[in-house]
């Protein structure tokens, strides 16, 4: 079959050309978003009478049994046909006679690739949500199991203070809680049609935009046909929100690694989410997690090459713009998946209760709380801050943790303290002491646990 649009050409493309340029091997999944568009617009063609009812009826017909054929694989697509817009319509064309071609009536592969990723954004966009509320969930899972579990908390990677284990996890509840809200916030940016813009400035026919976007389930229609076909921002906004997920995800991916480490051996993997040496037999390699934290550089990756596309173009389409897709499409791939085994990771690991406990019994990151011991004795926090700092100096000098020094040696650095002390740098006393509003304290964080389980059954 010749070219849809090839009346204004006396030569056939370039093989080259043809293959550099066109789409098809990657927009085919948006199939079924592309048929779900144009029977709204055959819908409303027929409603407005700019096609006979029945040339209406008959190309939904036909569409409706392409749309069952595609997901049965029982098409081949074509690269000839450029893209799944294309590649739909010969072969609706195909399927019905020359009635197929009167369904581009009143539109333009411009509005009609506009429709096409807002649809398919929108699905993906509300399916990662769904994901992410898993994640969400089987951390509040974990995390009640290990309210009373004391890890070391870090700084700069060093020991700092003894914290709850769940409270370390339900950092990235929060995290992923504001990832969460920005994916809802772009729905309302991704929810609102394109289709009627034509290739930039709108048609002669007397068309019903909004009965389309009506149809197709959209809360508003572009009110500028040049921005319609032109704007690209809500992927830009998807992939901003995506890299941020992944960085999130990224971190916590890290601190699996570490934790799963032979050094530490705070968590065990799960032997599903694990693989092995080809020579050394006994590694057990984190290699989920790891990947999880490598392909955070594919999604800033899709993310600054559609801002590079984007950065200069005139208004309104340009052949540039096709570069959108990839992008976008590995995106929602790689974010689906990362989301999915993240899951199956802390849903299966096992915590090791007890090398956290001894981790946090052979540091100094009760230090603090020996400062904080020294202010409630009435000496301003400074000064008890230096006599904290020499008083560890002088226990490593002696190859001593602060709980092991004697109250003889408490009282030769500064006679204010009393066998109480010991109970002060207890590390459960150390985690328990910190009630302040959001604090690793049990308290605190069944509190925070509870927060956590309501913002799930609003969502």
């Amino acid at each position: 079959m010749s070219k849809l649009w090839g009346g204004r050409f006396t030569k056939d493309t370039n093989k080259l050309v043809e293959e550099f340029t066109a789409s098809i091997q990657f927009d085919q999944v948006m199939a079924s978003e592309d048929i779900a568009g144009s029977i709204a617009h055959a819908t409303m063609l027929g409603e407005c009478g700019i096609i006979d009812q029945s040339d209406a009826e008959l190309i939904i017909k036909g569409l409706n049994k392409l749309l069952v054929k595609i997901e049965n694989n029982e098409v081949q697509f074509s690269v000839e046909n450029e893209d799944i817009h294309m590649n739909i319509e010969s072969m609706l064309i195909e399927e019905i006679g020359p009635v197929g071609g009167k369904l581009h009536t009143g539109r333009s592969r411009n509005d009609q690739v506009a429709t096409d990723m807002h649809l398919y954004l929108r699905n993906k966009t509300e399916l990662i949500i769904g994901l992410i509320e898993n994640v969400q969930s089987i951390i509040v899972k974990k995390a009640k199991q290990h309210v009373h579990t004391i890890m070391p908390g870090y700084t700069h990677l060093q020991r700092a203070q003894p914290v709850s284990f769940a409270h370390h996890l339900l950092a990235y509840f929060w995290m992923l809680e504001r990832d969460k809200g920005r994916y809802k916030d772009s729905l309302k940016r991704i929810n609102i049609s394109p289709l009627g813009a034509g290739a930039l400035a709108g048609t002669t026919f007397p068309i019903n935009r909004k009965r389309t976007a009506d149809l197709l389930g959209f809360s508003d229609i572009y009110l500028n046909s040049l921005d319609a076909v032109s704007d690209r921002d809500f992927i830009v906004e998807f992939l901003s929100h995506s890299a941020l997920l992944m960085s999130h995800i990224s971190r916590l991916s890290e601190e699996l690694v570490i934790w799963s480490s032979q050094e530490f051996q705070f968590v065990e993997l799960d032997d599903a989410f694990c693989t092995g040496s080809s020579i050394m037999p006994q590694k057990k390699n984190p290699d989920v997690p790891e990947l999880l934290r490598g392909k955070t550089g594919r999604v800033y990756g899709s993310l600054i090459g559609l801002l590079t596309v984007l950065k200069a173009l005139p208004l309104a389409y340009n052949k540039d713009m096709q570069e959108d897709k990839e992008g976008m499409f590995d995106t929602v791939y790689t974010v689906e998946g990362s989301l999915q085994l993240l899951s199956g990771i802390i849903e299966s690991m096992k915590v090791n209760e007890s090398k956290m406990y001894e981790a946090v019994q052979k540091d100094y990151s009760n230090a603090t709380d020996l400062a904080d011991y020294l202010v409630r004795k009435n000496i301003p926090f400074r000064q008890a801050h230096e006599i904290v700092g020499k008083t560890v100096l002088y226990a490593i000098e002696e190859q001593k943790f602060l709980g092991e020094l004697t109250i003889k040696e408490y009282k030769q650095i500064n006679n204010v303290f009393e066998s109480d002390i010991y109970d002060a740098l207890h590390p459960k006393t150390v985690m328990e002491a910190r009630i302040s509003e959001g604090g690793t304290s049990s308290k605190e964080v069944l509190n925070q646990l509870f927060i956590a389980e309501e913002s799930l059954k609003m969502s």
